[in-house]
């Protein structure tokens, strides 16, 4: 099914393969996202630096957010969406935990869905400043679907405390000379 708008999350807050930074390591998630088979990158956030949800001793993370336009499944695309997980040496755990590379699909057009695997639009996506100031930048026309608000009216209701710009979006993505040889 071809979507105008397909909007994933992106994460980091441990070194990735071969010690490379957490933005590091989204920048090259970035480019894997671009190259998903029937996908093409259409936006790309700034990255933001945000204190970890809920509290811990954990270091910040580093998040951003892409949007993605073209031919998806939803469930064949989180499957490769947790494949560049893996890749990038995610280790699935306990809930938040620190990671690699947090991949999470946030949405597809207006589809809502809930199963054991998937909810579309993402469950927490309204209640979290790291995913809904990235989500402003790359995609700010965006309605969700069941609250019927963008992710700006969803952002000045929820407290921005601990996030910031880290870095603008003018390197989205590092190529795949810079890094393929860091990543499996």
């Amino acid at each position: 099914m071809l979507h105008r708008m397909i909007l994933v999350a992106i994460g980091a807050n441990l070194p990735g393969p071969g010690g490379c930074t957490p933005l590091e390591t989204c920048r090259w998630a970035v480019g894997r996202l671009a190259d998903l088979p029937g996908l093409r990158l259409a936006g790309c956030s700034r990255w933001y630096r945000s204190s970890p949800v809920p509290p811990s001793g954990q270091p910040d993370y580093i998040n951003g957010a892409v949007q993605l336009a073209g031919e998806a499944d939803p469930m064949a695309l989180l499957a490769a969406l947790q494949g560049i997980e893996a890749q990038a040496g995610r280790v699935r755990g306990q809930a938040n935990a620190a990671r690699t590379l947090d991949l999470d699909l946030l949405a597809l057009d207006g589809l809502c869905m809930d199963t054991t695997q998937l909810t579309l639009p993402h469950a927490r996506l309204s209640d979290r400043a790291f995913v809904l100031a990235p989500l402003a930048d790359v995609a700010p026309d965006w309605r969700h679907p069941l609250l019927h608000r963008t992710p700006a009216e969803m952002l000045a209701a929820t407290s921005q405390d601990g996030i910031a710009v880290f870095a603008t979006n003018n390197a989205c993505t590092i190529g795949p000379a810079a890094l393929d040889t860091h990543f499996p």
